[in-house]
């Protein structure tokens, strides 16, 4: 929206809006500090370094809420909702990454396991 318009929220909106704000607050940092700690190892720190990011736009988006509630500035909540949005996205980004590599090794771990299979002749003797 151009200009500085204002929505006044609803008291029922108002109190969703301050508990989900708290909530988000609470799992930026714990991004955070999950990412932090990933990041103590060198491949680790591929995944830790978008994890911390995750949590950064988290809590961005929770105090863009805050200040919402207290200005009614549509402008803070477009805001609110971009650095949601940013966050939704690299999780998005990061669970079909999750997925690729889980479907990867299946195909690992069962080619690696026919091939150990093939390499006792196919069939065991317990005599």
């Amino acid at each position: 929206m151009n200009g500085s318009s204002t929505v006044t929220p609803t008291p029922m909106m108002q109190m969703t809006v301050s508990k989900m704000s708290g909530d988000m607050r609470f799992v930026g940092i714990f991004y955070i500090i999950m990412g932090a700690l990933n990041c103590l190892s060198i491949i680790g720190a591929i995944i830790g370094i978008p994890y911390i990011i995750c949590g950064l736009r988290l809590r961005e988006s929770a105090d863009a809420y805050n200040s919402y509630l207290g200005s009614n500035d549509v402008n803070l909540l477009e805001s609110a909702f971009e650095k949601q949005g940013s966050f939704f996205f690299i999780q998005k980004v990061l669970m079909i990454i999750g997925i690729v590599i889980a479907v990867l090794a299946i195909i690992f771990f069962i080619a690696f396991g026919a091939m150990i299979f093939s390499s006792f002749g196919g069939h065991y003797s317990y005599s």
